[in-house]
């Protein structure tokens, strides 16, 4: 199903967007060395309820996962990718930990995701990967407006992500996104300028580049969700939800209020709202 979102409903995909920004903004500041990735899922949660939403995974039972996926949040590190099932594991320096995340409220869902380094050490190869990514996202969104085509983004996406050096996988990659989660059109990760589905303002879409630093193969973990790099290289992954107006495109996953987990409360403080794809 293609969805185009009446005026109403895109002012609540705005906020919806703004508070998956918020979240993700708060469970970066709060990922150091020593926490554990089932802390942050508990986090997410919090917020989430404190918020009036609802999670968009917890519940999720989709074909290519085992049951239904019960966490709150994607918690992939290092050498996983997508769909990272949260477990008992606490962060080191070094770490590269993607948080991924998507929340419905008042109708409508948003989706986003970030890749970051945790603690001091900064391994130059995973500093640029995580930059790849960002840039063939901002490409991706530059890409969108009314009256291109799918595949001009995926051309822009997977334009950035083989200049880099990267091989790109296409069996997951963006989506349409509304009232519900995942919706058709699918957006490649790369593909051919001027093809698919042509963009109408409405449109909402999340743009997710990923790769892995030395294979385009992935494995599924054993707890049957988390995708992994065949190789066992790091990952990256940058994902925004945008919508599509008159005049191109809109991002709605960027922060724009400060939210803290002060014990089990979520204190809220306003922020200047971002202005950079990568400004969590």
């Amino acid at each position: 199903m293609i969805e185009i979102l009446n005026p109403t409903m895109l002012t609540r995909a705005k906020d919806t967007g703004a508070l998956v920004a918020d979240i993700l903004y708060a469970l970066k500041g709060r990922s150091a060395v020593g926490t554990n990735l089932l802390d942050i899922d508990r986090w997410a949660k919090t917020m989430i309820a404190e918020a009036g939403a609802l999670s968009c995974y917890v519940d999720y039972a989709p074909s290519f996962g085992r049951g239904p996926f019960g966490h709150y949040i994607c918690t992939a590190v290092n050498d996983a990718v997508l769909h990272g099932r949260p477990y008992d594991y606490t962060l080191a320096d070094g770490d590269l930990l993607t948080l991924d995340l998507a929340v419905s409220k008042r109708g409508v869902a948003a989706d986003a995701a970030i890749s970051f380094i945790v603690g001091d050490a900064q391994p130059p190869e995973s500093v640029a990967m995580i930059s790849a990514t960002e840039r063939a996202l901002a490409a991706g969104i530059a890409a969108a407006g009314p009256g291109a085509r799918i595949g001009d983004i995926s051309h822009a996406i997977g334009t950035v992500l083989s200049q880099a050096g990267y091989a790109i996988n296409t069996e997951f990659g963006g989506h349409g996104i509304g009232s519900t989660m995942h919706q058709d059109p699918h957006v490649a990760n790369t593909g051919r300028p001027g093809r698919g589905y042509k963009l109408r303002p409405g449109l909402l879409l999340a743009l997710e580049p990923w790769v892995m630093a030395d294979t385009a193969e992935l494995v599924t973990d054993a707890d049957g969700w988390t995708l992994r790099s065949a190789t066992g290289c790091r990952t990256a992954h940058s994902e925004h939800t945008i919508a599509i107006t008159e005049d191109g495109a809109e991002i709605l996953t960027l922060p724009n209020r400060g939210l803290r987990l002060v014990g089990s409360h979520v204190e809220v403080s306003r922020i200047q709202r971002a202005g950079s794809t990568a400004d969590y």
